[in-house]
């Protein structure tokens, strides 16, 4: 069975730009992704959402309309690369496995996501993340 793959914010970037098939699913809230910011041509799916906090029953439907079906059929390199990321990898790896359970055979969680985690002060995005690693975002 295939596992998600956890690769680092600069492998992910590479890989999005080598393979024009590869889809980015940022996976965290509404407000995260608009106030925070989010990684340039992300394509916002939560998987679990305010106010209830309750995970988002139609994640894995909204994710396959992204690859058109394109995920395992038989060989190694037929799925679509789906990257996830959420605010510091957690979010993520629970959004891949719900994926890999779903047949999706190519799933990759962007250690240390979009911020990383906290530090000492008790702040995001100076450990580690997209962020941290000069790749290209937007906040609106």
């Amino acid at each position: 069975m295939p596992e998600v793959k956890t690769i680092s914010p600069s492998e992910a970037w590479a890989i999005l730009q080598e393979n024009p098939k590869a889809v980015l699913v940022d996976v965290r809230s509404d407000m995260e992704f608009l106030f925070v910011g989010h990684p340039v041509g992300a394509i916002h799916i939560p998987w679990i959402d305010y106010p209830e906090w309750t995970l988002n029953p139609e994640f894995v439907t909204e994710v396959r309309k992204l690859v058109l079906g394109g995920i395992c059929s038989g060989s190694s390199d037929a799925g679509v690369p789906v990257l996830l990321i959420c605010r510091s990898g957690k979010r993520s790896m629970d959004a891949g496995i719900q994926l890999i359970n779903e047949g999706f055979c190519e799933v990759y969680n962007i250690a240390d996501g979009f911020e990383g985690e906290l530090d000492e002060q008790h702040h995001r995005g100076t450990l580690g993340g997209w962020r941290k690693e000069g790749l290209p975002w937007a906040q609106c």
